[in-house]
């Protein structure tokens, strides 16, 4: 008995591959863009971190090195 072949049944199998093709890469560009922005918050909090640690040091070595000055007293 010969059989009959259902072409609508590949169709279908190829569109959901296609499909779940398509959901995979959405959730994989999700995903980078989620590590992206999570990378950029550690490597932005790490800039702030270290400017706040230069701004001391360098507002620490302004104030020794204007220790040996008074100011002149204000006139009346």
């Amino acid at each position: 008995m010969p059989r009959h072949y259902d072409d609508s049944h590949q169709h279908s199998t190829s569109s959901v591959k296609t499909r779940r093709q398509q959901e995979d890469q959405r959730r994989m560009a999700f995903r980078r863009a989620i590590e992206t922005y999570s990378e950029e918050r550690r490597l932005n909090q790490e800039l702030c971190d270290y400017l706040d640690a230069a701004s001391a040091n360098f507002w620490q070595g302004a104030s020794v090195s204007e220790g040996g000055r008074q100011s002149a007293p204000l006139p009346r």
